[in-house]
């Protein structure tokens, strides 16, 4: 009996403990930002704050161009996804449903760009950038942060396609559907949690970026192409050593995407894993 409830219950305390470590900074990054300064700074910790503030939040919305950089990053962000989904969609397609010469080619092309780091591009990006004259533009932005996203994309949306079976399409056909049609009304809506996985994985990676937006966006004031995790990095010139408002700022940076992961978090898991051994 000591043996069974041992084995059930030490896994338990293991994931207690990682949700702790994981959860923790988190929650102070809250607290903190609605915390008495008098609370922030002092050498006593205050876990649980008494009589908290809003004062922080007001800061830090009124910060200069908070708004603007809030407008460039769900521009770039949502255009990116949307962007995305709609070219992997039909990539995905023609992998899963088409027989081409360089099909599997293809397909090895898509895992290695999956795996390449984005990182060491940089220099090169921005020399493209520059020779087109594009620099401080959400355009470069958007379409960078759609290549980043694209090659998972189109590896999940092949798994879900490719276990749509054939026959539903040929069923349709024989009704009297176009390929085209029978792909938009039988298959198309098959694809919603591998689209709601895909589309939140894209919007995290490109809402979370921050060396092509730094690279990229050197120019400040009014009309500036920066984004959030920018402006973020700039908290000591912008706060000075406020605290809570970064703390405040970094909760309102945080906050779209809980909304956007508590909203899909069912249906974005079962896709995620689903598209992963599909197909």
């Amino acid at each position: 009996m000591r043996r069974s409830l041992f084995g059930r219950g030490w896994p338990n305390v293991i994931a207690v403990v990682l949700f702790v470590f994981f959860a923790f900074p988190v929650y102070w990054m809250v607290t903190t930002a609605f915390k008495q300064n008098t609370d922030i700074i002092t050498r006593t910790p205050v876990f649980l704050p008494l009589g908290g503030t809003l004062a922080h939040f007001s800061r830090a919305t009124g910060a200069p161009q908070f708004w603007e950089m809030v407008g460039n990053s769900f521009t770039a962000t949502l255009g990116a996804v949307l962007a995305s989904l709609l070219i992997a969609t039909l990539a995905s397609f023609a992998i899963a449903r088409m027989r081409f010469r360089g099909r599997k080619a293809f397909v090895l092309v898509v895992m290695l760009a999956q795996m390449a780091p984005w990182e060491v591009m940089t220099i090169s990006v921005y020399m493209i950038v520059r020779d087109d004259s594009m620099l401080n533009s959400l355009v470069p932005l958007t379409l960078f942060y759609m290549m980043m996203v694209l090659p998972f994309t189109i590896w999940t949306l092949r798994g879900f396609i490719a276990a749509v079976p054939k026959e539903l399409e040929e069923s349709a056909m024989v009704d009297g559907c176009t390929r085209a049609q029978a792909f938009v009304k039988v298959v198309f809506p098959l694809l919603a949690p591998g689209l709601m996985a895909t589309s939140l994985f894209g919007f995290i990676t490109a809402w979370n970026e921050l060396p092509l937006v730094l690279i990229l966006n050197k120019a400040t004031g009014p009309g500036t192409a920066q984004t959030l995790p920018l402006w973020l990095t700039s908290f000591q010139s912008t706060f000075g050593d406020d605290w809570g408002a970064t703390m405040a700022a970094s909760t309102m940076f945080a906050l779209p995407v809980l909304v956007i992961f508590l909203f899909l978090q069912r249906k974005a898991v079962g896709g995620m894993t689903a598209g992963a051994v599909k197909g």
